[in-house]
C-alpha cells in the first residue's frame, strides 16, 4: 500500500514539473522584444512588402547621344530604342543574361536583351540621338 502512494506521488510530481515547464515556455514567447506574429500577417502584409522591395520595377530612362549611364553592381538594363554600347575598363563589360554570355567594352547592346552590371564602373553609352532603356537598380548619368 505504501508503494502505491510513493508511485502516485512520483507521478504527481512529474505532472507538476511538466506543467510548470510548459507554462514557463509559453510565457517567454511573444514578449515585446520577440513578438509572435500570425500566419495571415506574414502572407497578407509582410510578404507583399518584401516582394515589392526585392522586385523593384524597371524605370524608363532616356539618353541622348554621348551620354553614359553607369550602374552599381547588380543594376540591370534593357535597350528598347536606339543604339548603345558597353563601357567598361576590363573584361567582362556586361553580362548578357538573355544569352548567358558577356559583352566587352565598345560592343553594341542587342535590343530587348537583359544586361547586368556585375563589376563596378560598368555602363552603357548612347550612340543614337535618342536611346531608351529600361533600368532596374541604382545608376548615374553623365
Amino acid at each position: 500500500m505504501k508503494k502505491k502512494w510513493i508511485v502516485r506521488g512520483a507521478c504527481l510530481a512529474a505532472v507538476c514539473a511538466l506543467t510548470v515547464t510548459g507554462v514557463a515556455a509559453a510565457s517567454s514567447a511573444g514578449s515585446s522584444e520577440d513578438p509572435l506574429i500570425t500566419y495571415s500577417y506574414l502572407n497578407d502584409t509582410f510578404k507583399k512588402e518584401v516582394l515589392s522591395e526585392a522586385n523593384g520595377g524597371f524605370v524608363l530612362v532616356t539618353l541622348s547621344s554621348g551620354q553614359t549611364l553607369k550602374g552599381e553592381v547588380g543594376t540591370e538594363v534593357m535597350l528598347r530604342v536606339g543604339t548603345a554600347s558597353c563601357t567598361g575598363s576590363s573584361t567582362p563589360g556586361l553580362i548578357d543574361t538573355t544569352t548567358a554570355g558577356t559583352i566587352d567594352n565598345g560592343a553594341a547592346l542587342t535590343k530587348n536583351h537583359l544586361y547586368m552590371m556585375t563589376i563596378e564602373d560598368r555602363g552603357v553609352k548612347a550612340i543614337a540621338a535618342t536611346v531608351k532603356m529600361l533600368v532596374r537598380g541604382s545608376y548615374t548619368i553623365s
